[in-house]
C-alpha cells in the first residue's frame, strides 16, 4: 500500500487511541479498530507497515474489550484477525497472557501459546523469549503444569534461549512452587480434619453421656459422689479433646453436650424438686 493509502488508516488508529485514552469511549474504540482491520484485510498486499497498523488496531481493541469486561472474548477476537493464529505477533500474545493471568484464567491461553511456540516461524521473533518466560510463569506454573514447564526450560527451546545460570534460577522457582503446592495441600487436609470432627468421635461422646444419664436416672437425687464423678468425666473429656467454643468446629460437640447435660440434670434433680413441692403443698 502507498503512503497516501495508509494515511486514512493512520488517522483511524489515532482516532481509536483518542477514544480509548481521552474520551474513555471503549465501544467507539472497538468500532474504529474493527473498521480499520476490515480495511486492512481487504488489501491484497501486506507489507511491514500494514502489519504494524494491524497490530496497533489489535492492541487498542484488546484494551477496549478488557475495559468493557469482555475479556472472555479477547482471544477469539484476536484469532479472527490472524489466521492461522500462529501468526499473531509476539507482543499481542504477551498482552493476552498477562490479561488472562490478571483475571485468574491462565488456562484459556494454554493451547494457543503451545501452538504458537511450536511454530518454527516464531522462533526468530524478537519477543519469543518473553513469550516463553510469561508462559512458564503465568500459565504453566499457576496451572500446576510444572513438568511441562521444566521440559520447556531444559529442552531445546530453553537451551537456545537461556544461559545455564538462568535455567538454574528458573528451575529453582519451579522447585519452590512445587514445595508450596505440597505444603498447601497438606495444610488443607489438616484444616479439613480440624474443622470437621469425625462422626465416630461424636458418637462416642453421645454414647458416654447417654450411658451416664441413664445411670443417674436410677441412682436417685442423693447420689452426690456419682454426680461428682460424672462432672469430672465431662471436664476431662472436654480437656482431652480441647474443645474451643470460639471455633465453629466445636458447635456440634457443645450443642450435643448441653442437650445431654439438660437431660441428665432433669433425671437427677426432678425427683427432688417434685418431693419438695409436694411437701410444701401439704
Amino acid at each position: 500500500m502507498s503512503v497516501s493509502e495508509l494515511s486514512p488508516l493512520h488517522e483511524q488508529l489515532l482516532t481509536a487511541a483518542e477514544h480509548l485514552m481521552v474520551h474513555l469511549d471503549f465501544q467507539k474504540t472497538l468500532d474504529v479498530c474493527n473498521k480499520g482491520l476490515e480495511s486492512l484485510s481487504s488489501e491484497e498486499t501486506q507489507d511491514s507497515r500494514c502489519a504494524e497498523l494491524k497490530a496497533g488496531f489489535c492492541t487498542l481493541g484488546i484494551q477496549a474489550l478488557a475495559e468493557m469486561n469482555q475479556w472472555p472474548g479477547v482471544l477469539s477476537w484476536l484469532q479472527q484477525q490472524y489466521q492461522p493464529s500462529t501468526e499473531i505477533p509476539a507482543r499481542l500474545i504477551q498482552m493476552c497472557i498477562l490479561l488472562y493471568a490478571k483475571v485468574c484464567e491462565p488456562g484459556l491461553m494454554l493451547q494457543q501459546v503451545r501452538l504458537w511456540l511450536l511454530c518454527p516461524a516464531n522462533r526468530g521473533s524478537p519477543g519469543f523469549r518473553t513469550v516463553v518466560e510469561l508462559h512458564v510463569l503465568h500459565v504453566l506454573v499457576p496451572l500446576g503444569l510444572t513438568d511441562e514447564a521444566r521440559e520447556l526450560i531444559t529442552g531445546d527451546v530453553g537451551r537456545a534461549l537461556f544461559t545455564d545460570e538462568q535455567r538454574r534460577a528458573a528451575l529453582d522457582v519451579l522447585d519452590e512452587r512445587e514445595r508450596e503446592d505440597v505444603e498447601k495441600r497438606a495444610q488443607d487436609q489438616r484444616d479439613e480434619v480440624t474443622e470437621r470432627p469425625g462422626p465416630t468421635a461424636v458418637q462416642r461422646l453421645e454414647n458416654l453421656l447417654r450411658f451416664l444419664s441413664r445411670k443417674f436416672s436410677t441412682a436417685g437425687s442423693g447420689s452426690f459422689p456419682v454426680r461428682k464423678v460424672f462432672l469430672a468425666l465431662v471436664l476431662l473429656y472436654m480437656l482431652f479433646f480441647r474443645l474451643d467454643p470460639a471455633q465453629s468446629s466445636a458447635f456440634l460437640w457443645i450443642s450435643k453436650l448441653l442437650q445431654l447435660l439438660k437431660q441428665t440434670w432433669v433425671a437427677m434433680f426432678a425427683p427432688h424438686y417434685q418431693a419438695v413441692a409436694q411437701s410444701k403443698g401439704l
